[in-house]
């Protein structure tokens, strides 16, 4: 049973407050859990419902992603933004068939040991798909915790170890309440423990809440910057995986040409992208996806 004051009430808030989201529900398989792991970073909720519906659709197992080119997992990528994690998931999918029969495996070190997954996505996975006790550390579970149990505003810019600590000394003992205590955390972080709003008026932490017990003081952390879009390389990057992502075949670099006009930056970025995997060249001015 729940130990700590936080656990009751956020895990009575989470029960009527969740969201149905498909890879919470009972009957989500662990290939839905991973695939939305993978898609959910730096990415919202509301770009991911539809990309993926539409892949596991096409792709209900990791088996059926696995016998596609790569560049198929590319283009169903779509706009989500960062499309390497389509090339990890894609090579996700093959370790899966390769090493683990088809089946997403349920051990942590198993999972840390995919291409693409990291210890936040192998715990990620291990507690959501397989009901495991594990601290998972995402940002909205971070300042959650740092401000309900160490009073601050906003957890460091990087992962510290006292984070990780005080997250594993807060997990419930049971591994299914756990589990649940994980994903509720995270949901009040993303719903309610906001970060530039927070709705401290319908917390269910706030009677116990260090940061609201110290008068709600401001961040005094290092400077936190907004990423940069209009003009960056991550634009222009964009806007020539969208010329490949949409042609049935092989693009003339003129298209590239239209869709961005720097030279410089454009030549550099769709270098990247050759390097990276995301686009090969299939003649002296032509390109394509994988």
């Amino acid at each position: 049973m729940p130990t700590s004051a936080l656990h009751t009430p956020v895990l009575e808030w989470y029960a009527v407050a969740q969201r149905d989201l498909p890879w919470r529900r009972p009957e989500a398989s662990p290939w839905s859990v991973l695939v939305s792991e993978l898609m959910l970073q730096q990415t919202p909720v509301a770009r991911v419902l539809p990309v993926h519906e539409a892949w596991l659709e096409r792709w209900p197992t990791p088996a059926d992603l696995a016998a596609e080119p790569t560049g198929e997992a590319v283009r169903m990528w779509g706009r989500l933004g960062y499309p390497r994690r389509a090339l990890r998931l894609h090579a996700a999918a093959v370790a899966v068939v390769a090493d683990h029969g088809g089946e997403v495996p349920s051990s942590h070190a198993d999972l840390l040991a995919l291409p693409g997954v990291g210890e936040y996505t192998a715990a990620a996975v291990a507690s959501f798909a397989f009901g495991q006790r594990h601290a998972v550390l995402d940002t909205n579970v971070r300042r959650v915790l740092a401000r309900a149990a160490s009073g601050v505003a906003l957890p460091p810019p990087s992962m510290t170890r006292a984070e990780r600590a005080l997250a594993e000394s807060l997990l419930p003992d049971e591994d299914a309440v756990a589990a649940t205590w994980a994903v509720a955390v995270m949901e009040l972080g993303a719903l309610v423990c906001t970060a530039t709003s927070p709705r401290c008026a319908a917390c269910p932490l706030r009677e116990q809440c260090a940061w609201v017990r110290a008068g709600s003081p401001a961040y005094d952390g290092p400077p936190r910057r907004a990423q940069a879009w209009a003009g960056t390389d991550r634009q222009c990057r964009g806007r020539l995986m969208a010329v490949l992502r949409e042609a049935l075949g092989a693009v003339h670099v003129s298209s590239l040409e239209a869709a961005w006009g720097p030279t410089e930056q454009r030549e550099r970025c769709l270098a990247g992208l050759l390097a990276d995997g995301l686009a090969v060249q299939v003649g002296p001015e032509t390109y394509a996806l994988p």
